[in-house]
């Protein structure tokens, strides 16, 4: 499972690897009984082994154990708290994505635990989605680059990593009683793209969603999962369902290989798979082949990622007792990562504004003064809430499942303090939200003045500050709008950071000319203090770009959250009603920056935006195609060049020859500063009206790192794929009618931020 180098332009093959795992699996399964294999299908039930998840040993198959989550081993101590995976998308830097991928696969390897429950790459819709934080922001082609790194590096730890939640799990409120909504085009150029390139990563298993899609569970949606996924994605591990998300026997011929955690709803001891399964075999209403099927794909999974290996580490802890001595060890899986996690905070870390040169902090600083809860440690320590479920100190993770327990966590208030003795910089501090006039008065003759405010939100099983998962509104938590205007009252040199799950509306306060500087450092992990630390002080030039789009108002917005009430039923409630809440995705293709570009809507900072301690300078675009050196799959390409569609046949959208370099974007970027740094150059390609595109997709980034004065050549790489359209008619991926010079590409450092013009060649 050694996946290509980050950066590679080639397409990675896992067809070899499949076909061996495959053949093993039918073999171990060959004398295996019809009960048998249903069971290796059917989950053991919630809290009846020692992970969220459990496959029991059955023969020589040791059984599987599945747990969260997307940024670390939940449940589990002695682990690491990672950046979250919008964080890792903010670092537009696939080497980073992929060792935090490697990482995090390791400590789960360590742990014992064959899936991992994550990535999770459902894409910002709804600026305020309470799952926002765990994915990898608004852009399918950044949410599948940062998915397919992820995947590639959990997998090549040894880990099964688990692409979620397929499909449309745009937001917590009523996730298991709505129907999105979504047309056949809009579904597969963004909503299915990152799970494509998951699949492209050799992603073992795929975790069907809460939700319903046009009117059918997800759970046993057969177009999603039949004939997308496994037919056309070529998809050869399994589905196994949400927890819960099971919504019928028959779901099995509809594509569900696996129900988790087994139980109807959780606790119920009702099942199902099981021996309901068991009898639609017996009956004639599932054909035993499926079942088989299903069971191959589970164990060949398995064998896959070669957890056969008889040094494959045994579950050694316990997610629902963790104190029980008899069943968790305490081992310690942690390593160096915490390296990591500190330049992956600095990483993802955004600047969003910068005047009077208030950063990077000299040292010369005579006194310092620190204001907001976030600044600070929890009262209790990090854990004080189960699954991260309430807040107080620094926020470095949002709630629910998707969280991890930290082992230990920096707060800046404490990192701040550290450095500041290097200086001999005289510090004060409150932490106290509401006392505003005492902020201001001790914020008066400070040299700076850093003000902390945040924003979080979470999975719908819990609520916070009546907030069910979903973010009620867009601004900021602790009252922290009025805490930055009464420091920054008192103080002309106020700096803003921000640590939040997702965008807020900064209009208060933005454009106050003592506000000197914004650092958005989203949900850093468990460096969170000493990350934030570098980028202040310039140890880290700022090199972060954002992932979604910050509106001046929250109605600049093209959805929200659908809140309707629907008699008799609560929002979390688990298991599927006959009373849907429908929601309809008429934006289509238009979602966050596309919207703004569409309808001409000036946002306060635009999708991939960011600045630097230093300023770059791009020249000499060129764009040639690349002549293919081999014949394979030539007519295809013939076809696509002759403006005809992908063909309607296994594997069609993850076809070599779509996907592998077609054309060459090079240019240079020069380091017109003063200081060493780091850019994201980003291709965004522009359609003719007539192909039914937004005005502006992004299509292709890179990160360079610059010496002042130096001058570095970039080369971006364009597919087939990237420029095509989906054909609902011909059902496949076709390039725009007219000729090929027709598209249009521009070369900038954001959406909006174009340096670079041209045109594809013919």
């Amino acid at each position: 499972m050694d996946p290509p180098p980050v950066g590679a332009a080639v397409v990675p093959d896992f067809e070899a690897a499949w076909a061996a795992a495959y053949q093993k699996a039918e073999a171990l399964l060959a004398n295996f009984t019809l009960h048998e294999k249903i069971n290796i299908t059917t989950g053991v039930g919630w809290e009846n082994g020692l992970c969220v998840g459990n496959i029991g040993a059955i023969g020589d198959f040791p059984g599987l154990c599945l747990e969260d989550s997307p940024l670390g081993v939940r449940d589990a101590d002695f682990i690491t708290g990672f950046p979250a995976g919008i964080n890792s998308a903010t670092t537009w830097n696939r080497e980073l994505m992929r060792r935090r991928g490697l990482f995090m696969g390791r400590e789960h390897v360590g742990k014992g635990v064959n899936i991992a429950l994550g990535p999770m790459m459902n894409l910002g819709r709804n600026a305020a989605g309470g799952r926002n934080w765990e994915g990898f922001g608004a852009d399918p082609f950044l949410s599948g680059e940062t998915a397919y790194e992820t995947v590639l590096g959990l997998q090549n730890a040894g880990v099964q990593a688990c692409a979620k939640h397929f499909i449309n799990n745009e937001q917590e409120h009523y996730r298991t009683l709505e129907s999105s909504n979504v047309d056949d085009r809009t579904q597969h150029e963004l909503y299915a793209h990152p799970f494509l390139k998951a699949v492209m990563a050799g992603v073992s298993s795929v975790m069907c969603s809460y939700n319903l899609i046009n009117g059918t569970y997800a759970c046993e949606n057969d177009k999603m999962m039949n004939d997308i996924l496994k037919r056309e994605f070529g998809f050869q591990g399994f589905v196994m369902s949400d927890w819960g998300a099971t919504e019928s026997t028959i779901s099995v011929v509809t594509g569900l290989d696996m129900t988790m955690a087994g139980d109807i709803t959780l606790g119920s001891h009702t099942t199902f798979f099981g021996q309901n399964l068991t009898a639609y075999v017996e009956n004639g209403t599932v054909p035993e082949s499926r079942i088989d099927d299903m069971a191959t794909r589970i164990v060949a999974a398995w064998y896959y990622l070669h957890q056969d290996a008889p040094g494959f580490p045994k579950t050694n802890f316990n997610a629902f007792l963790p104190g029980d001595l008899a069943t968790n060890f305490h081992v310690d899986v942690q390593d160096e990562h915490y390296k990591l996690v500190r330049e992956m905070g600095a990483a993802s870390t955004v600047l969003l504004k910068n005047v009077k040169g208030a950063l990077p902090l000299t040292g010369r600083e005579r006194n310092l003064f620190m204001a907001g809860s976030d600044a600070g440690p929890a009262d209790i320590g990090p854990n004080k809430y189960a699954d991260q479920g309430g807040q107080t100190g620094i926020l470095a993770m949002g709630w629910g499942s998707g969280t991890a327990n930290f082992t230990y966590l920096i707060s800046p208030y404490e990192a701040i303090q550290h450095r500041a003795r290097r200086h001999r910089t005289s510090i004060s501090w409150t932490f106290d939200d509401f006392d505003l006039d005492r902020a201001g008065n001790m914020a008066i003759g400070q040299s700076v003045s850093l003000v902390f405010i945040n924003s979080d939100s979470g999975e719908d099983y819990i609520v916070v500050d009546g907030n069910e998962g979903d973010r009620k509104n867009l601004t900021a938590w602790h009252g922290g709008d009025d805490l930055v205007l009464a420091v920054a009252a008192q103080n002309n040199n106020t700096v803003v950071v921000i640590h939040s799950v997702g965008p807020l509306i900064l209009e208060p306060w933005i454009e106050h000319p003592n506000v000197t500087a914004v650092l958005w450092a989203g949900l850093p992990g468990t460096e969170a203090g000493n990350s934030l630390v570098d980028v202040l002080y310039g140890e880290w030039n700022p090199s972060g770009r954002l992932p979604y789009t910050i509106a001046k108002n929250a109605s600049d917005y093209p959805t929200m959250i659908i809140e309707g009430d629907i008699a008799g039923e609560t929002p979390g409630q688990a298991g599927g009603g006959d009373v849907v809440l429908n929601i309809t995705y008429s934006e289509k293709l238009e979602i966050d920056y596309r919207w703004f570009d569409a309808k001409n809507i000036t946002p306060r900072f635009e999708f991939g935006f960011g600045l630097s301690y230093t300023t770059f300078e791009y020249s000499n675009l060129n764009i040639a195609k690349i002549p293919q050196t081999d014949s394979e799959q030539t007519s295809d390409e013939a076809r696509w060049d002759a403006g005809n569609a992908t063909r309607i046949e296994e594997g069609s959208s993850t076809a070599l020859w779509l996907h592998r370099p077609a054309y060459n974007v090079t240019f240079d970027v020069k380091n017109t500063g003063d200081v060493y740094g780091g850019d994201i150059p980003q291709v965004y390609i522009h359609h003719p009206a007539s192909a039914g595109e937004p005005p502006s997709v992004l299509k292709g980034f890179t990160n360079v790192e610059v010496l002042p004065g130096e001058t570095k050549l970039v080369s971006i790489p364009l597919s087939r794929y990237d420029l095509s359209i989906w054909d609902v008619v011909q059902q496949g991926w076709r390039r725009p009618d007219g000729d090929i010079n027709e598209i249009k590409l521009t070369v900038g450092a954001s959406s909006r931020d174009e340096r670079l013009n041209g045109t594809i060649p013919s």
